[in-house]
C-alpha cells in the first residue's frame, strides 16, 4: 500500500506516494493442528472479559506503573506530528559514498501523479549534481532520516537505521601473514573477477520448495538434496594454491 507524503525542498512542495520497492516471494505457509490438519486461529482475548476482541476495539497502552496505563489512539499520535514530519523534508545533500550501507532499512520508489515540473527538476537536479538528499520524515509513528537518490530514472527513497540502532562489533585482531600469501589472494580474486547480475542470482531453496511442494501433492516423497562435497585444506597457502588453479 502506497504512503501519501510530500517533498520539501526550500519553498518547492512536490507531492508524491512512496511505494515499498521489496515484495516478499517466500513461499508461504499455515499452522496446522498435526492431530487433525485444521488451521491454526490466533486470537486477541482480554482476560478481564473473558472473550475475543475485534481490531477496532483495540488502542495502545503505556503502562507508567505496574497495571496503570496511559492510552492512545490513532487521533492522539496524529496530533503529535506537525506539518514537517508529515512531509519529506531536505535537510542536507551528501555524496552516497558517505552513507555506509550498513544503515540502510528499507526502501521505497518515489512516485508523483501525473506531470510534475518540480518533480522531474528536483529528480534531475539530483542526477546532475551526483548527490543524495538527506530528508527527514515521520512514517507509522516513528521518526525516521531518510536519503532520497536517483536510480535509473526513478527516486528511490531509503530509511535509515540510528546510530544507537547499530551494534558495535568488537575490534578483530589481525593475524599476520606473507607477502606470497596476499599476492596468492589477490590472484584468487582476480581471477573470480565478474560482474553485479541480480537477474541472474536464483532462490534455489525456494525453488526446491516449490517442487516440494507438487511432490507432495502428487503424492510422492521428497528425496534428501545432495550436498557438494566439501574439501578441508588446513594449509592456507595450500588452500589459497588449489582454489587458484580450480578458477583458472
Amino acid at each position: 500500500m502506497a504512503l501519501k507524503s510530500t517533498i520539501t525542498f526550500g519553498l518547492v512542495n512536490i507531492p508524491v506516494s512512496l511505494n515499498p520497492v521489496i515484495k516478499n516471494n517466500d513461499t508461504s505457509f499455515n499452522y496446522l493442528h498435526k492431530k487433525c490438519l485444521n488451521r491454526i486461529s490466533y486470537l486477541k482475548y482480554c482476560n478481564h472479559c473473558k472473550k475475543e476482541v475485534k481490531n477496532n476495539e483495540l488502542i495502545k497502552g503505556y503502562e507508567y506503573s505496574t497495571d496503570k496505563y496511559v492510552t492512545f489512539d490513532d487521533e492522539d499520535f496524529e496530533k503529535l506530528k506537525t506539518n514537517e514530519e508529515k512531509s519529506l523534508e531536505i535537510i542536507s545533500f551528501v555524496d552516497l559514498n558517505e552513507v555506509d550501507p550498513l544503515y540502510y532499512e528499507k526502501s521505497y520508489y518515489i512516485k508523483t501523479d501525473g506531470k510534475n515540473k518540480a518533480f522531474s527538476l528536483f529528480k534531475k537536479a539530483l542526477e546532475k549534481a551526483k548527490k543524495v538528499a538527506v530528508a527527514r520524515t515521520v512514517l507509522r509513528d516513528k521518526t525516521y532520516y531518510a536519503i532520497i537518490r536517483f536510480n535509473k530514472s526513478n527516486l528511490i527513497m531509503t530509511t535509515l537505521y540510528y546510530e544507537e540502532e547499530i551494534k558495535e562489533i568488537e575490534e578483530v585482531v589481525e593475524e599476520k601473514f606473507t607477502e606470497k600469501e596476499m599476492d596468492l589472494a589477490l590472484k584468487l580474486i582476480n581471477s573470480m573477477e565478474g560482474t553485479f547480475n541480480p537477474d541472474e542470482y536464483i532462490d534455489d531453496y525456494q525453488e526446491k520448495i516449490k517442487d516440494a511442494i507438487d511432490k507432495k501433492i502428487d503424492g510422492k516423497t521428497i528425496k534428501k538434496a545432495k550436498s557438494k562435497k566439501t574439501i578441508s585444506v588446513k594449509n592456507l597457502m595450500d588452500a589459497l594454491e588449489k582454489s587458484l588453479k580450480e578458477a583458472t
